[in-house]
């Protein structure tokens, strides 16, 4: 009788136990990461920080939302737009409150997960941690992470966002930061020409066939597939601007080997993401090239795939051009799952 009583007991704990697993799994509000085909695996650990629709949906209304600057006058989107490839064209260098000029040109923000350093000179090394840069940062939102959380524990509507997302946590600045983070998650571009010839379903023209050759000779070491950056930071024989006197990395590993060095940035929707260069100098993919064939300056931290130069014909410049123009994903830029709605 016993052990009846004590099976019986077992089995109607296992019930409740199985009852409550199957509830968090309707509760839960999961999302998968997308990882597409033939793309190396990410460099953010989804295991220990699984997206969430909840917290997604979260981060991009606090993405699109001005209350994150000092006069909530500026979003992330003011410099980050989607129309954009997630970044600014109006001018050179990024604008902040009242109109303050920042030192550098805002970077795209998209195929975030496969990054392992953030900004041009990787200062953050932590997606979660690196929007309390351009907020706390004076040329930009120029705000304070108590003064976001003030206004938003004085916002009705965020007080019960956040409460339905981080219960009885509520606003933090962690849940902030990682809302944020987690909508950036899932601004991944994967649907341009180029990834359609790859895949089979689509095929290069003749001139975009030469220009994907020239590529791979060229620009490949740096701009490596699929991602179309190395992840790396690379002297790529700017000038130095004297005005602005920014000599890279170096500034953050006070290494003299990494003077001038800069992270290499995506060439994925380059159509729309001028202008171009960490201080955007150059406002076409004609200028970017031409300083590549006659305007390197070498010197000991040179990226060692330009020491020896790169010479193109003006019939390979435009056959080049016609390359980079596939890497433009249309269906991308007009994603409804990344605007505010």
């Amino acid at each position: 009788m016993h052990f009846c009583t004590q099976m019986k007991k077992t089995f109607i704990l296992m019930g409740l136990a199985f009852a409550i697993v199957a509830m968090a799994f309707r509760n839960a509000s999961f999302y998968k990461p997308e990882i597409p085909a033939g793309w190396p695996k990410p460099i953010y650990d989804f295991q220990k920080k699984p997206l969430d629709s909840k917290k997604i949906a979260l981060g991009r209304r606090l993405f699109y939302d001005p209350i994150l600057s000092k006069d909530s006058t500026i979003s992330c989107a003011s410099c980050h737009s989607p129309f954009n490839a997630f970044t600014h064209v109006d001018h050179n260098l990024s604008h902040g409150i009242k109109d303050r000029i920042g030192t550098r040109n805002s970077p795209v923000l998209f195929n975030l997960a496969w990054s392992k350093h953030f900004m041009w000179d990787g200062s953050v090394n932590n997606l979660d941690e690196q929007a309390r840069t351009p907020i706390c940062n004076p040329l930009e939102m120029d705000e304070t992470i108590p003064g976001i959380l003030k206004k938003l524990q004085a916002d009705p509507k965020y007080r019960e966002l956040f409460g339905d997302v981080y219960g009885s946590s509520g606003i933090s600045e962690d849940a902030v930061l990682l809302s944020l983070s987690q909508f950036m998650l899932t601004i991944v571009s994967c649907n341009s020409k180029y990834d359609s010839v790859k895949n089979g379903s689509k095929t290069f023209s003749d001139q975009e066939k030469k220009g994907y050759t020239l590529f791979k000779k060229n620009c490949a070491s740096c701009h490596t597939e699929p991602l179309f950056t190395n992840g790396t930071f690379e002297n790529n024989g700017l000038m130095i601007d004297d005005e602005l006197n920014d000599w890279g990395r170096i500034k953050i590993s006070g290494k003299q080997s990494d003077l001038l060095r800069f992270k290499v940035p995506t060439l994925r929707n380059i159509e729309y993401s001028y202008p171009y260069m960490h201080d955007g100098r150059f406002k076409t993919l004609g200028q970017v090239l031409n300083n590549y064939i006659r305007g390197i300056q070498h010197g000991p931290t040179l990226s060692p795939a330009l020491k020896k130069g790169i010479y193109l014909t003006p019939d390979e410049k435009v056959d080049m051009v016609a390359f980079l123009l596939t890497l433009s994903d249309k269906e991308f830029l007009r994603d409804k799952r990344f605007g505010f709605h």
